[in-house]
């Protein structure tokens, strides 16, 4: 028998997603709510008072992003995806966006970690041997809409007034010869009615969200000392450009991309970041990740995209399967494989489908 609360709780999805199918993300309408909850800062006296920190203030005053742009188009030598303030840099290519900051790694980690944290995360993977951060599933409470059921029953069931989607962020970060590089990378789920009578529900993955990670990388540069207007600038200037594609190298189904081992390198651990598999280890020098993926689902009761595309015949979810990702350049392109567990060339229908995944979202 289905309970006061359940009914009330479907009734109320019902009203969020029909309401939610019209909605546009802005970059002004996030406000994070982690289903968990964060230890209280609190500030000693002594230190409340303390001057405001310049250490990171950007030189000159705000900027427009016509003028922003306009002064990258009579910047010799700058190219339209790439722009920077001070020492931080955004770079894009595709669909993806990442920061170049001159500073170490180990001058990042705390002050990205407090981003994530002000920004309505809990922090639930650290692994800076790997440069890996995650946050838990948090849910955008900004997407809710401000009318009079909400200002009625958000006061006394905001618990059970919900979106029906949760976000996490992985911020992955890579150390270069003349600082850091951090990549954002986020993983949707979406309740959605699991029978005909829409009296339960499931979660499943949704597309990343590029735009949404922008944003955040935005955010991110305020956080090191941009302006707001400068960081909208930047996000705003470059265009997208296409550099990969699918190809068969001797019978094995292989990415192209049109790009130095370098970049590609660093693209490709991204990728992986926002299809949802675990890097578990890496081999820079090699050019290989050794990865696996665990279904993205947060109550744990459905399969995730990949669960089921790697179940062979059976009602029963298979243990997670492992592959070597392989990146190897040779000039300025570079080639992306798929080994198997043991290190050999994997030509299978599942190395096709993970090579389609990356190279989808390469482009």
């Amino acid at each position: 028998m289905m309970t006061l609360n359940t009914i009330s709780r479907f009734a109320l999805l019902a009203v969020v997603a029909s309401l939610a199918a019209c909605s546009v993300f802005e970059s002004d309408k996030i406000d994070y709510k982690s289903a968990g909850k964060a230890p209280t800062l609190e500030v000693p006296p002594d230190l409340s008072q303390l001057s405001r920190d310049n250490r990171y203030a950007i030189p000159g005053g705000a900027v427009s992003a016509n003028t922003y742009q306009a002064g990258l188009a009579n910047s010799p030598g700058v190219p339209t995806a790439a722009a920077s303030i001070g020492d931080v840099r955004m770079e894009r290519a595709g669909s993806q966006r990442w920061l170049v900051i001159n500073r170490p790694a180990e001058q990042l980690w705390d002050p990205v970690k407090d981003f994530w944290q002000e920004s309505g995360f809990l922090i639930t993977t650290e692994q800076r041997n790997l440069g890996i951060m995650e946050t838990d599933w948090a849910e955008n409470r900004a997407k809710l809409p401000q009318d009079v059921i909400r200002s009625t029953l958000g006061k006394f069931m905001d618990s059970l007034y919900s979106t029906g989607e949760l976000d996490r962020f992985r911020t992955r970060m890579e150390r270069t010869s003349n600082g850091t590089e951090i990549f954002i990378s986020h993983r949707g789920m979406q309740e959605v009615y699991s029978t005909a009578r829409q009296d339960a529900t499931m979660w499943q993955p949704r597309p990343s969200d590029p735009e949404l990670e922008a944003e955040f990388l935005r955010r991110l540069m305020v956080k090191l000392g941009v302006s707001q207007e400068q960081s909208k600038a930047i996000v705003a200037a470059g265009a997208p450009i296409q550099t990969a594609k699918i190809a068969d190298v001797n019978g094995q189904p292989v990415v192209q991309i049109s790009e130095g081992f370098e970049r590609a390198w660093r693209r490709v651990g991204l990728a992986l970041d926002r299809t949802g598999f675990t890097v578990e280890d890496r081999d820079r020098t090699a050019g290989t990740y050794f990865v696996r993926y665990v279904p993205p689902n947060p109550n744990k009761s459905e399969p995730g995209f990949f669960g089921k595309l790697f179940t062979f015949g059976s009602s029963k979810t298979e243990a997670p399967l492992k592959f070597r990702i392989q990146v190897k350049g040779s000039g300025n392109a570079s080639t992306v494989s798929v080994l198997d567990g043991s290190g050999a060339p994997d030509s299978s229908a599942n190395a096709k489908r993970i090579v389609q995944v990356i190279a989808d979202d390469l482009k």
